[in-house]
């Protein structure tokens, strides 16, 4: 076989897998569609004394039992973030979204927009939150520590 020859098999390989993976994310982004649509029909404004919150596998977290039994293997061992609150005088065990973990402050009182034992949105019932400083970078904090020392 010639190099091009070989070359023409590789770029339709190429071609075929960048297909297959157009058409699963398409699919992917309708089950998410859904999903944020069942999540929005049922959300409901509460207040809430945040007690803790970690990262945590799923089997550690609290969640009951048929949470964890209903969520796939492979996600069992992942790290979601959980968030211990007194709703009323029930204290419950829920996973916050991704987005908004780090805004949930710990031993204060805050509405919260929760859909089922999900967390979507977080509002300071005195004030505002406090948004916590942004992380700095590998390369930023190598930056800094250079510039920090040639100052000295």
């Amino acid at each position: 076989m010639k190099v091009w020859q070989v070359l023409l098999i590789i770029l339709v390989i190429l071609i075929a897998v960048m297909v297959v993976l157009y058409f699963l994310g398409k699919r992917a982004q309708k089950k998410q569609d859904e999903q944020q649509a069942q999540i929005e029909a049922a959300k409901q404004t509460t207040s809430m004394l945040i007690i803790d919150k970690k990262r945590m596998p799923i089997k550690e977290s609290g969640l009951p039992q048929m949470v964890i039994e209903q969520t796939p293997k492979l996600m069992r061992r992942s790290k979601l973030p959980i968030v211990k609150a007194k709703i009323g005088p029930k204290i419950m065990v829920l996973v916050a979204d991704e987005k908004i973990f780090d805004l949930i402050p710990v031993k204060k009182e805050v509405k919260a927009t929760v859909s089922g034992i999900y967390i979507t949105d977080v509002r300071g019932v005195r004030g505002a939150l406090e948004k916590p400083p942004a992380k700095v970078g590998f390369f930023k904090r190598m930056k800094n520590k250079i510039t920090g020392k040639n100052k000295k």
